[in-house]
């Protein structure tokens, strides 16, 4: 009798609960757009221990992008990609390769010797048991 009474009393709260939901106003004012896009940056990384050098430039002044990126390559060539963007031209791509590749001498792994297995004598030797 108690549940019913309960169940009852959670329905008529869901029934007379306000279930309209808007979301909050934002308590800023975002600001508006100062004009087109206009930015220049550039970053390089070059580690001699680690042999790691690589980079990126950009510029843009609206919608004419120019800029460029390197990386220095495992076999010893740096690949450089300069690039453009002219409105909706897309994006045009250039990749040049620096230096020539060098490969280390070829090495065949050594071949495989299985190690020799060997059985070992029993150590156990059952003897009758008479009952």
């Amino acid at each position: 009798m108690v549940l019913k009474v309960y169940v009852i009393a959670a329905l008529v709260a869901l029934a007379v609960a306000d279930t309209s939901y808007s979301p909050p106003r934002p308590s800023y004012n975002a600001p508006a757009p100062a004009g087109p896009a206009q930015y220049n940056f550039d970053w390089k990384v070059r580690d001699d221990n680690s042999g790691n050098d690589f980079g990126h430039d950009e510029a843009r002044n609206g919608y004419d992008t120019q800029g460029s990126y390197y990386v220095q390559l495992s076999d010893g060539r740096l690949q450089r990609v300069t690039y453009t963007v002219n409105g909706d031209s897309g994006y045009v791509a250039e990749v040049e390769y620096q230096g020539e590749a060098q490969y280390s001498a070829y090495q065949p792994a050594p071949s495989y010797q299985p190690a020799p297995t060997y059985r070992p004598a029993p150590t156990y030797t059952p003897t009758p048991s008479y009952v």
